[in-house]
């Protein structure tokens, strides 16, 4: 079997690296996170450009093809510059409820505007106590005519803070964990009711709470069948999640590369600690982790690309998720550890890059919720 990339995702990858080099350094993510917005809108512009927006919608979407493989290609180099603009959720995950679950109508509107970066999205479907349980669902959404009102609170909400809209996922039928009854509505992030408390994440990007009080849409709003979402959501929340997984690759890439470059520099009784064989062992296991969690993340990826049950599918997102939480573990301690209280200054992109694998760690279910998931599957 081959596993080496193809021309076109090699040129995609060596497109992002070079970006990287020129124009995304240390210091310039840390002043777009200190921003008002917490990401440069000219680098979006400049995504839009180059076609990276492109890159999750298949062709017949106007898209670079869809794949999972060119996606993860994209988000490890992502990874390794911690990237702060909302590809993820823009693109991924409302992009891709979109293009599953949108008429041809609502495609042509949102999608053309997605890809040339003018539209900014977020997909609100967490909420407090439902566990990464995406069928618990308690906003509710009660139909009257043409009609529709949206009450509840979403938590933790992608780019909830810059988007101009907001797919919300809500209950139009069913008990709070049934499968039925969950649709999704696209609701302006300014519409009457729709309240957004910003905040930010322990690794410096921006999220939100957003409440909704007696928000009332029409039926043109709505994506897809009514109460027929679920499935949908959770494919799409799965693409997300083998994104972060890849990005995750990629950051602890650049956590093991800085750590074997501090361990030549760094000196103990006048002697590099890279000589020392304990740390040699410590940085060999990393780099023994990084390859395990890089493999798992292409094996998801190709599985998703192939004709597989969507159960296999499923299965495969999680067992990678699973064991990338390990590798975080891991590669992420050892780095700190190895650097010493450095490690976790805000000076040292070391300490960013453990803060973002972090937060990474429980996007989208945590290890245990995964393993737990590929268990019951």
């Amino acid at each position: 079997m081959d596993f080496s990339f193809t021309e076109e995702q090699q040129m995609l990858q060596e497109s992002v690296q070079k970006f990287v080099q020129k124009n995304y350094d240390f210091e310039v993510r840390k002043k777009l996170l200190d921003s008002e917005k917490g990401y440069s809108e000219q680098n979006w512009a400049l995504f839009a450009e180059l076609g990276w927006l492109t890159v999750p919608f298949a062709e017949e979407d106007g898209g670079f093809g869809g794949s999972a493989v060119d996606l993860m290609v994209m988000m490890e180099a992502f990874g390794k510059a911690m990237l702060v603009e909302p590809f993820l959720p823009t693109t991924v995950l409302a992009g891709g409820l979109i293009s599953q679950l949108g008429s041809a109508e609502q495609k042509a509107e949102l999608l053309p505007q997605i890809m040339e970066g003018s539209l900014q999205l977020a997909c609100a479907f967490g909420e407090s106590g439902s566990r990464y349980n995406l069928a618990s669902v308690q906003t509710s959404a009660k139909t009257s005519g043409d009609d529709t009102v949206l009450n509840g609170k979403k938590i933790a909400v992608l780019n909830g803070c810059s988007a101009d809209r907001i797919l919300v996922v809500a209950r139009t039928s069913g008990e709070e964990r049934d499968r039925d009854g969950i649709s999704v509505f696209i609701v302006s992030a300014g519409e009457g009711g729709v309240s957004i408390n910003r905040y930010t994440n322990v690794d410096g990007q921006r999220a939100a709470e957003i409440t909704l009080n007696g928000v009332k849409v029409s039926s043109a709003k709505l994506l897809g069948e009514q109460g027929s979402a679920l499935t949908a959501l959770e494919t799409a929340v799965d693409r997300a999640t083998l994104a972060v997984s890849a990005e995750a690759v990629g950051a602890m890439d650049a956590m093991l590369q800085k750590t074997v470059e501090y361990s030549k520099v760094r000196k103990q009784f006048g002697t590099p600690i890279g000589t020392f064989q304990a740390l040699q062992h410590r940085m060999a296991d990393m780099f023994i982790e990084c390859q395990l969690a890089r493999s798992i993340v292409l094996m998801a990826a190709m599985k998703l690309d192939s004709g597989a049950s969507e159960t296999e599918k499923a299965k495969a997102v999680s067992a990678a998720k699973s064991r990338i939480g390990r590798a975080i573990r891991k590669v992420g301690q050892e780095a700190v550890q190895i650097h010493g209280a450095v490690g976790v200054t805000d000076e040292l992109d070391i300490g960013h890059l453990f803060k973002r694998v972090t937060a990474i760690n429980v996007t989208f279910g945590n290890p245990d919720f995964h393993t737990a998931r590929y268990s019951a599957l």
